[in-house]
């Protein structure tokens, strides 16, 4: 856990920066917390991608709660008060197990450049060091380089893999892993998608497909949809995350490059927005920095530098 916390402070590095840097800029000779710094805060907080909806929230806090001599110490104290509010409500962390007795069966979708099928090999890594046994379907069949890629990561963590030539139907791959998955004793078994097609209709339909074929062999299968999304693309992710949510039933998000952006805000509009838990944040390019979304440690390294500051 310690570990893990020291990723969250290094990770959201750029995010304080450009955060709460900001709000302690707009005090500097400010001797009453005023209508002017108040929009200033609401500014940067839309700014960090937040989301308008949340800053309003959190200015009428700030404009309810404390008074007009309230210090930089006591907005930062209440900004932390409502953002743990706000990111409290979330599922259960995934388990990786099917419910009946089956290879666990996870869905991975989202749109091309986001990391998914790095973020695939991460979890996969993650999974085998726990000392369960994965194989990875590569029904990503419409980008030669895909297949390519998920194999690499296959090899370099010990996965077994099922992928097919490019231009094979995607959803028959997907029912040929699941098959080998059953037979070859496999715990879980990661489902690479295409992320775009010729047009988004196509796309959905080709994904539902996938699920339908899925559900065919297991009825239980996906037991999870994982929606993996860009971090660095802000608000453009959130309108990503709706559009899945629409047709694919997704269930777990997973937020990459959290640690490449100022815009770390992202994850307060996210929650707020859907009812669709992030479970899995990326903070930096190694093999295990890939880890469980944890609202605690997100809000702490957060305000971690305001608070060695005071």
């Amino acid at each position: 856990m310690a570990l893990f916390g020291v990723k969250w402070k290094k990770g959201l590095g750029k995010t304080r920066e450009g955060l709460l840097d900001k709000i302690s800029r707009a005090f500097q000779g400010a001797f009453r917390l005023d209508d002017d710094i108040l929009e200033t805060i609401e500014e940067i907080l839309i700014e960090s991608d937040m989301g308008v909806e949340p800053a309003m929230d959190l200015i009428d806090a700030l404009k309810r709660d404390i008074g007009t001599h309230a210090s930089q110490e006591d907005v930062f104290a209440l900004m932390k008060e409502k953002l743990s509010a706000l990111l409290a409500h979330r599922a259960s962390p995934m388990t990786f197990q099917s419910p009946d007795g089956g290879p666990y069966v996870l869905l991975v979708v989202g749109v091309n450049g986001t990391g998914k099928t790095t973020t695939i090999g991460k979890l996969a890594s993650r999974l085998s060091q726990e000392g369960k046994k994965v194989l990875l379907a590569g029904a990503d069949t419409f980008r030669a380089a895909a297949g390519e890629q998920l194999e690499v990561w296959a090899n370099r963590v010990g996965a077994d893999i099922v992928r097919q030539a490019s231009g094979a139907d995607p959803a028959a791959v997907a029912f040929d892993a699941l098959d080998a998955a059953i037979a070859r004793g496999a715990d879980v078994l990661i489902v690479d998608t295409a992320g775009r097609l010729h047009n988004k209709v196509n796309l959905m339909e080709e994904l539902k497909k996938i699920k339908r074929v899925l559900a065919k062999r297991l009825p239980s299968a996906p037991h999870d949809v994982l929606l993996v999304l860009d971090a660095t693309t802000g608000q453009n992710g959130l309108h990503q995350a709706k559009v899945f949510a629409e047709h694919v039933d997704v269930s777990a998000l997973a937020l990459t490059k959290l640690d490449g952006t100022a815009r770390g805000g992202i994850v307060v509009a996210i929650q707020q927005s859907l009812n669709i838990p992030v479970q899995w944040v990326g903070l930096g390019e190694g093999i295990d920095d890939l880890i469980p979304f944890d609202p605690d440690a997100f809000i702490d390294s957060l305000f971690a530098k305001s608070e060695e500051q005071n």
